[in-house]
């Protein structure tokens, strides 16, 4: 059987898709679309993706957001340091053994974003 190999994309509509993109790429790392062929799009290092869908009820994230986003990082405390810096307010700061260290944040539009240092 044929599967697929990863993510190749996340689209989502926005009420600002140029500022929201510049705020992905400004704190989180996230490189623009590009927008011909000499420009390069962003690179996921390889890794674990968790491809969960939720109950339409749950808490684990806002009842107002259909999904939310979750990145792995390599060293979740220095990139909190960095987003509150910046101003950026965390919350949700978790371990969950065996699984890694998460903590939540939130981009300009309110979308929930789950930042994961898997354990190990």
């Amino acid at each position: 059987m044929e599967k697929v190999t990863g993510i190749g994309g996340v689209f989502f509509r926005a009420k600002d898709p140029t500022a929201l993109a510049l705020w992905y790429r400004d704190h989180l790392g996230v490189d623009l679309v590009p927008t011909d062929a000499s420009g390069a799009p962003w690179v996921a290092e390889a890794g674990v993706t968790v491809f969960s869908p939720f109950q339409a009820d749950t808490d684990y994230f806002p009842e107002d957001k259909m999904f939310m986003l979750n990145f792995r990082v390599r060293d979740l405390a220095a990139m909190l340091a960095q987003l509150r810096a910046a101003g950026i307010e965390v919350t949700q700061e978790m371990e969950m053994a065996g699984i890694g260290h998460f903590a939540r944040i939130h981009d300009p539009e309110g979308n929930p974003i789950e930042l994961w240092q898997p354990a190990g």
